[in-house]
């Protein structure tokens, strides 16, 4: 016999059986009766103060647990405000679920003037989300929920979103037990097109290796084939620490890097797992490459976008790199990796390979580091010394929030060191701004244990900057780093850089660490690298959150 139960419960009943136990977002008049079961089932709320905050702090969640994030809004606005964090979270295949009330199941197709009417919600979110499944009974809940997991769990993560009629949410039906999405082993890639992959990189004598977001769960086989290659590996913004960028190959986030443009263009190999090899991660287009380029990715629409596979491995990444090392047989001590520290040895009396690098993998990957460095020292150089004093502060494992700043994407994705045990999470490809914060927020509910640290530029905070009364109630540390040049600096420069005269990009200065303060957190300037590491030392051990604000003309 099943049990009769209101639509809002039966919403939470699914949640809390594929595990949720965190939900971010705001109540409305629509949505309370999914507020109504939240503690009951052991679901905990983090209230926002607006729901793009929710959408990108869920996100965060998602990023540093591997579980979908969960957001619940109201109907109409409160929805459409959160539909910029599900396009974030669409481009980087986060997991992110989206439930909404919607208009009534019988709601006529002219308007009437409901509260929040929209003309259809579901086609709005369609554009940006995987899905928008918008159920007609109290028993179609729990299946619509078991869809959207079964989606984060086969095939390439993205967002989802759920639309409840709001007279379902109140109605009681009898439902049956509820239905959870079976569990799925990795998707294992095709024998024959492993030994095609690992045959193309036994020939190779010049070979690279870049890894993207979706070969994070695939860092130990991915060092194991940097080494066993001797490929230097270059990363992706979210692919970011998967190899410690302290690693002598690892030339680190640089594809958009000439001189590592043009090295990858004349590699006569390429294994590129779990990328688009997109604009987006070259900032620019992508160069043609002239070797054999193999692709490793659970999405098999990877294989035709962006630079074609020459040969497709569609798998998740674990398999498929332990099945693509297993294939290649065991190193042996006169081949390139044996150049490498720390790669294993071969066993006595194997037959060396037959064919042998044209170069020491370990000085070609310091030379791309330096020839990035050097094309970038004039913009760049402002920034490091202040990103030198956090990554002395911090520990291995911190959480870094990142927004869509230069000092983000110029300064601490190429130069700010991470290794495996940390995390960057980084707003890439739809490239939103005010993403920091929130996302910090998310991460630090998600790890309460672990050191998580914002950091954006004056712009991009002030999207979302109401979110530090949020950060205040949770009265968890949370430091918020920001490099404040007075305005929109990427796009005053890029007015410059046309002739143009810049134009609405230059704000009126704001005291941020008063705001803050007003707000309930804590709040400072820092005028010289060794004053930020003094105070961010000092935001890491203070209850609630720290806006350290970096004055650009200082530096």
């Amino acid at each position: 016999m099943g049990e009769t139960l209101t639509g809002g419960e039966a919403l939470v009943r699914a949640l809390s059986g594929h595990g949720v136990t965190r939900a971010f977002g705001i109540p409305g008049t629509h949505n309370l009766e999914i507020y109504r079961h939240l503690s009951a089932y052991g679901v905990r709320h983090v209230l926002t103060r607006h729901e793009q905050g929710a959408g990108y702090a869920a996100d965060g969640y998602a990023r540093v647990t591997g579980r979908p994030g969960v957001v619940i809004t109201t109907t109409g606005p409160a929805l459409l405000n959160a539909a910029a964090a599900v396009g974030q979270a669409y481009s980087d295949s986060v997991p992110l679920l989206v439930v909404s009330p919607g208009m009534p199941l019988r709601h006529p197709r002219l308007a009437t003037g409901l509260l929040h009417e929209t003309r259809s919600q579901t086609e709005a979110l369609r554009g940006v989300a995987a899905f928008s499944h918008r159920v007609s009974s109290v028993a179609e809940i729990d299946a619509a929920v078991a869809r959207a997991f079964t989606l984060f769990r086969t095939g390439r993560p993205r967002p989802a979103h759920i639309e409840i009629p709001l007279d379902l949410l109140e109605a009681a039906e009898e439902t049956a037990p509820a239905r959870i999405a079976p569990p799925v082993l990795p998707l294992a890639p095709a024998p024959l097109v492993v030994e095609r992959a690992a045959e193309a990189l036994r020939e190779a004598r010049r070979p690279a290796l870049v890894l993207g977001g979706g070969a994070r769960g695939a860092a130990a086989p991915g060092l194991a084939l940097a080494e066993r290659l001797g490929a230097p590996v270059v990363t992706t913004a979210n692919g970011k620490g998967i190899v410690a960028e302290t690693h002598p190959l690892a030339v680190g986030v640089s594809l958009h890097s000439p001189a590592v443009r043009d090295w990858l263009a004349e590699r006569d190999a390429v294994l590129a797992v779990g990328t688009e090899l997109a604009e987006s991660d070259f900032w620019s287009a992508p160069p043609a490459l002239n070797g054999t380029l193999i692709r490793v990715d659970i999405d098999p629409d990877q294989m035709y976008a962006g630079p074609a596979a020459d040969v497709a491995v569609v798998g998740d990444a674990l398999p498929s790199l332990t099945a693509l090392l297993a294939a290649l047989g065991e190193p042996d001590g006169t081949s390139r990796h044996a150049r490498v520290p720390g790669a294993v040895e071969g066993r006595r009396g194997e037959r060396p390979h037959a064919r042998v690098p044209d170069e020491d993998p370990v000085r070609r990957a310091a030379a791309l580091r330096a020839a990035r460095n050097a094309e970038t020292a004039g913009r760049d150089a402002r920034w490091i010394p202040y990103l030198r004093a956090i990554r002395s502060v911090l520990p291995e494992d911190a959480v870094i929030t990142s927004d869509s700043a230069q000092c983000c994407y110029y300064g601490a994705l190429p130069h700010l060191t991470l290794g495996p045990a940390g995390r960057y999470l980084h707003p890439t490809g739809y490239g939103t701004l005010g993403y920091a914060l929130p996302a910090a927020i998310g991460a630090k509910a998600a790890c309460p244990g672990r050191e998580v640290v914002a950091l954006s530029g004056d712009g991009g905070l002030q999207f979302t900057v109401q979110e530090l009364a949020t950060a205040v109630q949770l009265r968890l540390p949370l430091p918020v780093v920001v490099f404040d040049n007075g305005g929109y600096g990427e796009i005053r420069d890029e007015m410059a850089a046309r002739g143009d005269t810049p134009t609405a990009v230059d704000l009126a200065p704001v005291d941020l660490p008063a705001l803050a303060r007003a707000y309930g957190g804590q709040g400072t300037h820092a005028y010289s690298p060794d004053e930020l590491g003094a105070a961010l030392a000092e935001a890491l051990r203070t209850p609630g959150p720290t806006l350290i604000a970096v004055p650009e003309e200082t530096r």
